[in-house]
Protein backbone atom coordinates (compact mmCIF):
# COMPACT_ATOMS: atom_id res chain seq x y z
CA UNK A 1 0.00 0.00 0.00
CA UNK A 2 1.28 3.46 -0.92
CA UNK A 3 -0.08 6.66 0.60
CA UNK A 4 0.37 9.78 -1.49
CA UNK A 5 1.58 12.87 0.34
CA UNK A 6 0.21 15.50 -2.01
CA UNK A 7 0.47 18.42 0.40
CA UNK A 8 4.15 17.74 1.10
CA UNK A 9 4.89 17.35 -2.61
CA UNK A 10 3.14 20.65 -3.28
CA UNK A 11 5.01 22.44 -0.46
CA UNK A 12 8.37 21.13 -1.62
CA UNK A 13 7.62 22.03 -5.24
CA UNK A 14 6.79 25.58 -4.21
CA UNK A 15 9.96 25.94 -2.13
CA UNK A 16 12.20 24.55 -4.87
CA UNK A 17 10.72 27.04 -7.30
CA UNK A 18 11.75 29.94 -5.05
CA UNK A 19 14.88 28.99 -3.10
CA UNK A 20 18.40 27.89 -3.93
CA UNK A 21 18.44 25.30 -1.12
CA UNK A 22 15.79 23.44 0.88
CA UNK A 23 16.49 21.46 4.04
CA UNK A 24 14.04 18.57 4.37
CA UNK A 25 14.19 17.51 8.02
CA UNK A 26 12.41 14.94 10.14
CA UNK A 27 12.96 11.63 11.94
CA UNK A 28 14.67 8.77 10.17
CA UNK A 29 12.32 6.54 8.10
CA UNK A 30 9.51 9.09 8.12
CA UNK A 31 9.43 9.34 4.32
CA UNK A 32 11.96 12.05 3.41
CA UNK A 33 13.82 9.91 0.88
CA UNK A 34 10.57 8.71 -0.68
CA UNK A 35 9.56 12.34 -1.08
CA UNK A 36 12.90 13.32 -2.61
CA UNK A 37 12.67 10.46 -5.11
CA UNK A 38 9.71 12.20 -6.69
CA UNK A 39 12.09 14.98 -7.74
CA UNK A 40 15.22 13.03 -8.76
CA UNK A 41 16.37 9.58 -9.85
CA UNK A 42 18.32 8.00 -6.97
CA UNK A 43 20.68 6.46 -9.53
CA UNK A 44 21.58 9.90 -10.81
CA UNK A 45 25.04 11.36 -10.23
CA UNK A 46 23.19 14.24 -8.56
CA UNK A 47 22.00 12.03 -5.69
CA UNK A 48 24.21 11.38 -2.65
CA UNK A 49 23.07 9.01 0.11
CA UNK A 50 25.61 9.65 2.86
CA UNK A 51 24.78 6.40 4.63
CA UNK A 52 26.51 4.80 1.63
CA UNK A 53 30.34 4.81 2.03
CA UNK A 54 30.73 5.22 -1.74
CA UNK A 55 28.63 8.40 -1.70
CA UNK A 56 30.64 9.76 1.23
CA UNK A 57 33.84 9.03 -0.67
CA UNK A 58 32.50 10.99 -3.65
CA UNK A 59 32.19 14.02 -1.38
CA UNK A 60 35.65 13.91 0.18
CA UNK A 61 36.40 16.87 -2.12
CA UNK A 62 32.97 18.53 -2.06
CA UNK A 63 33.90 21.73 -3.86
CA UNK A 64 35.24 19.98 -6.94
CA UNK A 65 32.41 17.41 -6.97
CA UNK A 66 29.44 19.71 -6.40
CA UNK A 67 30.57 22.79 -8.31
CA UNK A 68 30.36 20.88 -11.59
CA UNK A 69 26.75 19.76 -11.07
CA UNK A 70 23.90 21.76 -12.57
CA UNK A 71 20.24 21.37 -11.67
CA UNK A 72 18.90 19.74 -8.50
CA UNK A 73 21.42 18.00 -6.22
CA UNK A 74 20.05 15.83 -3.40
CA UNK A 75 22.19 15.05 -0.35
CA UNK A 76 20.52 12.49 1.92
CA UNK A 77 21.36 12.10 5.66
CA UNK A 78 23.60 15.15 5.59
CA UNK A 79 24.41 14.79 9.31
CA UNK A 80 27.00 12.12 8.35
CA UNK A 81 29.25 14.91 7.03
CA UNK A 82 28.87 17.74 9.56
CA UNK A 83 31.56 19.85 7.84
CA UNK A 84 29.80 19.75 4.45
CA UNK A 85 27.77 22.96 5.03
CA UNK A 86 31.02 24.95 4.92
CA UNK A 87 31.40 24.04 1.25
CA UNK A 88 27.70 24.40 0.55
CA UNK A 89 27.75 27.93 1.94
CA UNK A 90 30.47 28.90 -0.53
CA UNK A 91 28.60 27.30 -3.44
CA UNK A 92 25.30 28.93 -2.49
CA UNK A 93 26.91 32.35 -2.25
CA UNK A 94 28.14 32.19 -5.83
CA UNK A 95 25.98 34.05 -8.37
CA UNK A 96 23.74 31.64 -10.27
CA UNK A 97 24.22 32.67 -13.88
CA UNK A 98 21.61 31.16 -16.21
CA UNK A 99 20.98 28.28 -13.78
CA UNK A 100 24.55 27.01 -14.17
CA UNK A 101 25.02 26.36 -10.45
CA UNK A 102 23.31 23.55 -8.59
CA UNK A 103 20.21 23.76 -6.48
CA UNK A 104 20.34 21.73 -3.26
CA UNK A 105 17.83 19.54 -1.48
CA UNK A 106 19.36 18.52 1.85
CA UNK A 107 17.80 15.69 3.88
CA UNK A 108 18.56 15.33 7.58
CA UNK A 109 17.28 13.57 10.69
CA UNK A 110 17.64 16.44 13.16
CA UNK A 111 17.07 20.16 13.46
CA UNK A 112 19.57 22.08 11.28
CA UNK A 113 21.28 23.69 14.28
CA UNK A 114 22.17 20.21 15.57
CA UNK A 115 23.37 18.82 12.23
CA UNK A 116 25.46 21.84 11.20
CA UNK A 117 27.93 22.13 14.04
CA UNK A 118 30.55 24.18 12.20
CA UNK A 119 28.57 26.28 9.73
CA UNK A 120 25.00 27.47 9.68
CA UNK A 121 22.99 27.69 6.47
CA UNK A 122 20.69 30.26 8.07
CA UNK A 123 19.59 32.73 5.43
CA UNK A 124 20.70 30.45 2.60
CA UNK A 125 18.37 27.47 3.00
CA UNK A 126 14.68 27.25 3.88
CA UNK A 127 13.49 24.36 6.05
CA UNK A 128 10.56 22.01 5.49
CA UNK A 129 9.75 19.55 8.27
CA UNK A 130 8.46 16.09 7.40
CA UNK A 131 6.52 14.21 10.06
CA UNK A 132 4.68 10.90 9.95
CA UNK A 133 1.32 10.40 8.31
CA UNK A 134 -1.56 12.57 9.50
CA UNK A 135 -5.33 12.13 9.27
CA UNK A 136 -5.47 14.08 6.02
CA UNK A 137 -3.15 11.55 4.39
CA UNK A 138 -4.52 8.31 5.88
CA UNK A 139 -8.18 9.26 5.56
CA UNK A 140 -10.65 10.19 8.27
CA UNK A 141 -12.46 6.89 8.78
CA UNK A 142 -12.77 5.75 12.39
CA UNK A 143 -10.58 2.70 11.71
CA UNK A 144 -7.81 4.73 10.05
CA UNK A 145 -7.77 7.26 12.89
CA UNK A 146 -7.64 4.53 15.54
CA UNK A 147 -4.79 2.80 13.69
CA UNK A 148 -2.88 6.06 13.32
CA UNK A 149 -3.36 6.88 17.00
CA UNK A 150 -2.28 3.40 18.16
CA UNK A 151 0.62 2.78 15.77
CA UNK A 152 1.76 6.33 15.05
CA UNK A 153 2.56 7.92 11.72
CA UNK A 154 5.87 6.32 10.72
CA UNK A 155 4.99 4.66 7.38
CA UNK A 156 6.43 1.24 8.28
CA UNK A 157 4.60 1.24 11.63
CA UNK A 158 1.27 2.46 10.29
CA UNK A 159 1.27 0.16 7.23
CA UNK A 160 2.47 -2.98 9.05
CA UNK A 161 0.37 -6.13 8.43
CA UNK A 162 -0.69 -6.30 12.09
CA UNK A 163 -0.21 -4.63 15.46
CA UNK A 164 2.46 -7.09 16.58
CA UNK A 165 4.75 -6.38 13.62
CA UNK A 166 4.11 -2.66 14.01
CA UNK A 167 5.13 -2.87 17.67
CA UNK A 168 8.32 -4.76 16.78
CA UNK A 169 9.24 -2.11 14.23
CA UNK A 170 8.68 0.70 16.72
CA UNK A 171 10.81 -0.98 19.39
CA UNK A 172 13.60 -1.42 16.85
CA UNK A 173 13.26 2.22 15.74
CA UNK A 174 13.65 3.41 19.32
CA UNK A 175 16.81 1.36 19.81
CA UNK A 176 18.25 2.54 16.46
CA UNK A 177 17.66 6.11 17.51
CA UNK A 178 19.36 5.61 20.87
CA UNK A 179 22.32 3.55 19.70
CA UNK A 180 22.88 5.11 16.25
CA UNK A 181 21.25 8.47 15.56
CA UNK A 182 21.90 10.24 18.85
CA UNK A 183 25.63 9.33 19.09
CA UNK A 184 26.12 10.48 15.49
CA UNK A 185 24.77 13.90 16.50
CA UNK A 186 26.99 14.14 19.57
CA UNK A 187 24.68 12.67 22.23
CA UNK A 188 27.02 10.18 23.90
CA UNK A 189 24.85 9.01 26.80
CA UNK A 190 25.06 5.26 27.58
CA UNK A 191 22.26 3.47 25.73
CA UNK A 192 20.70 1.86 28.86
CA UNK A 193 20.59 5.25 30.58
CA UNK A 194 19.03 6.95 27.57
CA UNK A 195 16.45 4.15 27.30
CA UNK A 196 15.47 4.62 30.94
CA UNK A 197 15.24 8.38 30.47
CA UNK A 198 12.99 8.01 27.43
CA UNK A 199 10.78 5.57 29.34
CA UNK A 200 10.50 8.10 32.15
CA UNK A 201 9.43 10.76 29.65
CA UNK A 202 6.47 8.57 28.68
CA UNK A 203 5.00 9.24 32.12
CA UNK A 204 5.41 13.00 31.58
CA UNK A 205 3.46 12.91 28.32
CA UNK A 206 0.92 15.73 28.48
CA UNK A 207 2.33 17.09 31.76
CA UNK A 208 4.53 20.02 32.74
CA UNK A 209 8.22 19.21 32.83
CA UNK A 210 10.36 19.15 35.95
CA UNK A 211 13.98 18.01 35.54
CA UNK A 212 14.56 17.41 39.26
CA UNK A 213 12.74 14.08 39.58
CA UNK A 214 14.30 12.36 36.52
CA UNK A 215 17.72 13.66 37.59
CA UNK A 216 17.35 12.11 41.04
CA UNK A 217 16.06 8.81 39.65
CA UNK A 218 18.88 8.51 37.10
CA UNK A 219 21.63 9.81 39.38
CA UNK A 220 22.67 12.61 37.00
CA UNK A 221 22.52 16.40 37.11
CA UNK A 222 19.48 18.44 36.11
CA UNK A 223 21.53 20.14 33.39
CA UNK A 224 22.35 16.71 31.90
CA UNK A 225 18.69 15.73 31.98
CA UNK A 226 17.76 18.95 30.20
CA UNK A 227 20.44 18.26 27.58
CA UNK A 228 19.01 14.77 26.98
CA UNK A 229 15.54 16.26 26.57
CA UNK A 230 16.82 18.88 24.14
CA UNK A 231 18.41 16.20 21.94
CA UNK A 232 15.17 14.23 21.79
CA UNK A 233 13.36 17.46 20.96
CA UNK A 234 15.82 18.43 18.22
CA UNK A 235 15.53 14.96 16.66
CA UNK A 236 11.72 15.32 16.49
CA UNK A 237 10.94 12.64 19.08
CA UNK A 238 9.60 14.98 21.77
CA UNK A 239 7.68 18.25 21.61
CA UNK A 240 8.32 20.82 24.33
CA UNK A 241 5.22 23.01 24.22
CA UNK A 242 6.25 26.27 25.82
CA UNK A 243 4.04 28.21 28.26
CA UNK A 244 2.45 31.54 27.36
CA UNK A 245 2.59 34.38 29.87
CA UNK A 246 0.02 37.15 30.06
CA UNK A 247 0.41 40.31 32.11
CA UNK A 248 -2.08 39.10 34.71
CA UNK A 249 -2.34 39.34 38.47
CA UNK A 250 -2.02 35.55 38.62
CA UNK A 251 0.88 33.15 39.05
CA UNK A 252 1.34 31.35 35.76
CA UNK A 253 3.08 28.09 34.95
CA UNK A 254 6.51 28.67 33.40
CA UNK A 255 7.70 25.11 32.65
CA UNK A 256 7.02 23.47 29.25
CA UNK A 257 4.66 20.58 28.69
CA UNK A 258 6.11 17.38 27.25
CA UNK A 259 4.55 15.35 24.44
CA UNK A 260 5.74 12.39 22.39
CA UNK A 261 5.34 13.64 18.85
CA UNK A 262 4.47 10.12 17.67
CA UNK A 263 1.97 8.26 19.84
CA UNK A 264 3.09 4.94 18.34
CA UNK A 265 6.49 5.39 20.00
CA UNK A 266 4.77 6.42 23.24
CA UNK A 267 2.69 3.25 23.22
CA UNK A 268 5.72 1.08 22.47
CA UNK A 269 7.52 2.65 25.44
CA UNK A 270 4.75 1.79 27.91
CA UNK A 271 3.89 -1.66 26.51
CA UNK A 272 0.57 -0.84 24.80
CA UNK A 273 0.26 -3.23 21.85
CA UNK A 274 -3.41 -3.12 20.82
CA UNK A 275 -6.40 -0.77 20.77
CA UNK A 276 -8.22 -2.55 23.65
CA UNK A 277 -5.10 -2.17 25.79
CA UNK A 278 -4.89 1.51 24.88
CA UNK A 279 -8.53 2.24 25.66
CA UNK A 280 -8.25 0.63 29.12
CA UNK A 281 -4.89 2.22 30.00
CA UNK A 282 -4.72 5.19 32.43
CA UNK A 283 -2.57 6.96 29.81
CA UNK A 284 -5.42 6.86 27.26
CA UNK A 285 -6.63 10.43 27.77
CA UNK A 286 -3.17 11.99 27.72
CA UNK A 287 -2.22 9.90 24.70
CA UNK A 288 -5.27 11.08 22.74
CA UNK A 289 -4.55 14.69 23.75
CA UNK A 290 -1.03 14.44 22.33
CA UNK A 291 -2.27 12.74 19.17
CA UNK A 292 -4.96 15.36 18.56
CA UNK A 293 -2.55 18.21 19.35
CA UNK A 294 -0.10 17.03 16.68
CA UNK A 295 -2.92 16.73 14.14
CA UNK A 296 -4.18 20.24 14.91
CA UNK A 297 -0.68 21.74 14.61
CA UNK A 298 -0.12 19.95 11.30
CA UNK A 299 -3.45 21.11 9.87
CA UNK A 300 -3.59 24.66 11.30
CA UNK A 301 0.12 25.50 10.81
CA UNK A 302 -0.02 28.39 13.30
CA UNK A 303 2.53 31.17 13.42
CA UNK A 304 3.16 30.39 17.10
CA UNK A 305 1.84 27.78 19.55
CA UNK A 306 1.85 27.59 23.35
CA UNK A 307 -0.11 26.25 26.28
CA UNK A 308 -1.32 28.35 29.20
CA UNK A 309 -1.88 27.51 32.84
CA UNK A 310 -2.10 29.27 36.20
CA UNK A 311 -1.20 27.95 39.63
CA UNK A 312 -4.86 28.52 40.58
CA UNK A 313 -5.87 25.71 38.21
CA UNK A 314 -7.02 27.45 35.03
CA UNK A 315 -5.41 26.17 31.85
CA UNK A 316 -5.65 25.98 28.09
CA UNK A 317 -4.21 22.98 26.24
CA UNK A 318 -3.18 24.94 23.15
CA UNK A 319 -2.97 28.65 22.36
CA UNK A 320 -2.32 29.40 18.69
CA UNK A 321 -1.49 32.71 17.08
CA UNK A 322 -2.37 32.83 13.40
CA UNK A 323 -3.13 35.77 11.11
CA UNK A 324 -3.25 38.10 14.15
CA UNK A 325 -5.94 35.96 15.81
CA UNK A 326 -5.77 34.22 19.17
CA UNK A 327 -7.23 30.73 18.90
CA UNK A 328 -7.63 28.48 21.93
CA UNK A 329 -7.95 24.69 21.70
CA UNK A 330 -8.97 22.21 24.38
CA UNK A 331 -8.75 18.45 23.85
CA UNK A 332 -11.43 16.29 25.44
CA UNK A 333 -11.74 12.56 24.92
CA UNK A 334 -15.43 12.42 25.75
CA UNK A 335 -18.65 11.84 23.84
CA UNK A 336 -20.14 15.26 24.56
CA UNK A 337 -17.74 17.84 26.01
CA UNK A 338 -19.22 20.76 27.94
CA UNK A 339 -18.16 24.29 28.82
CA UNK A 340 -15.98 24.41 31.94
CA UNK A 341 -15.00 27.22 34.33
CA UNK A 342 -11.39 26.88 33.10
CA UNK A 343 -12.50 27.57 29.54
CA UNK A 344 -14.40 30.68 30.63
CA UNK A 345 -11.33 31.97 32.48
CA UNK A 346 -9.12 31.33 29.43
CA UNK A 347 -11.57 33.12 27.12
CA UNK A 348 -11.62 36.16 29.41
CA UNK A 349 -7.99 36.34 30.54
CA UNK A 350 -6.43 35.57 27.15
CA UNK A 351 -9.01 37.52 25.14
CA UNK A 352 -9.43 34.65 22.71
CA UNK A 353 -11.05 35.25 19.34
CA UNK A 354 -12.33 31.68 19.35
CA UNK A 355 -12.07 28.52 21.42
CA UNK A 356 -12.45 25.06 19.92
CA UNK A 357 -13.01 21.96 22.03
CA UNK A 358 -11.67 19.11 19.89
CA UNK A 359 -13.17 15.70 20.64
CA UNK A 360 -13.45 12.30 18.90
CA UNK A 361 -17.14 12.66 18.06
CA UNK A 362 -19.15 13.26 14.91
CA UNK A 363 -21.02 16.52 15.37
CA UNK A 364 -20.06 20.18 15.63
CA UNK A 365 -22.09 22.26 18.09
CA UNK A 366 -21.81 25.53 20.05
CA UNK A 367 -20.96 25.59 23.75
CA UNK A 368 -20.97 29.36 24.32
CA UNK A 369 -20.39 32.51 22.25
CA UNK A 370 -17.24 31.93 20.15
CA UNK A 371 -16.83 28.46 21.71
CA UNK A 372 -17.55 25.30 19.74
CA UNK A 373 -17.15 21.56 20.20
CA UNK A 374 -15.48 20.31 17.02
CA UNK A 375 -14.79 16.74 15.89
CA UNK A 376 -11.12 16.14 15.12
CA UNK A 377 -12.02 15.18 11.56
CA UNK A 378 -13.86 18.49 11.02
CA UNK A 379 -10.50 20.29 11.12
CA UNK A 380 -9.37 18.68 7.88
CA UNK A 381 -9.06 21.15 5.00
Amino acid sequence: MFIERRQLVHQLTELLSSFRAVELVGPRQVGKTTLARQFIDVNSSHYFDLEDPVARQRLTQPMSTLSGLNGLVVIDEIQHLPALPESLRVLMDRPDRMGQNGQFLLLGSAAPRVMHKTESLLGRAVTLEVSGFDICETGATAKNIETLWLRGGFPAAYLAPDDAISTQWRHAAIQRHISGDLPLLGMNAPAPLMTRFWQMLAHYHGQTWNAAEPARSLGISESTVRRYLDYLTQTFMIRQLQPWHENLAKRQVKAPKIYFRDTGLLHAMVGIRSLPQLLSNPLCGASWEGFALEQVLRIAQPDQAYFWATHQGAELDLLMFKDQLRIGVEFKRSDAPKMTPSMRIAMEDLKLDALYVVYPGLHRYPLAPNVQAVPLTALMP
